[in-house]
């Protein structure tokens, strides 16, 4: 059995972790633990990064194969309408080794952007918009805003999924 926890008690990424895991081993078993970091509440550029990081070390304990950190948050793009596209960061970490996978990017509307830049989480102004109360622990954003195309916990599947991807090939990254 591999075992594996999440830096998070979100249902969403912790199915996600769950679905990425179990594309590659057959007995699998995945818990969240909640967990601090330095990142803020709403991250943008390379803080979504350090988050992912920081929640997979900090969840880690011998007792298990694999932890694995998920954080979503805005980067900076030219040419998009808002300025920022939000990526869900995942990094999976082995106990010496961590590693890093993105998901799909999309865009917010500029007015949600605009809210969050003067200091407002997204998950909170997604909720007001969407009139969903508890988004991101259900669907999340990417599931209204795609009109139920993808939900949150496929994004963390797939950013979990390319996270694995060196771990997977452990040969051909040494």
């Amino acid at each position: 059995m591999v075992r594996v926890v999440v830096g998070s008690k979100n249902p969403t990424k912790i199915e996600g972790t769950r679905l990425a895991f179990a594309q590659y081993f057959d007995d699998v078993e995945v818990v969240g633990v909640e967990v601090n970091t330095s990142v803020p509440p709403q991250p943008f550029d390379s803080e979504t990064i350090r988050g992912a990081i920081e929640r997979a070390k900090k969840a880690y304990s011998p007792e298990y194969d694999f932890s694995v950190g998920i954080e979503a948050g805005l980067f900076k793009f030219e040419h998009t309408i808002s300025g920022y596209l939000d990526f869900q960061v995942a990094a999976v970490y082995d106990g010496e080794n961590c590693t890093i996978g993105f998901g799909p990017g999309f865009e917010y509307p500029r007015s949600v952007v605009d809210e969050v830049l003067r200091g407002k989480e997204v998950g909170e102004v997604m909720e007001r918009v969407s009139g969903i109360k508890n988004l991101g622990k259900k669907w999340g954003a990417v599931h209204y805003l795609s009109k139920g195309a993808i939900s949150r916990t496929e994004l963390s599947r797939i950013s979990v999924t390319m996270a694995l991807i060196p771990l997977l090939n452990h040969e051909m990254y040494l």
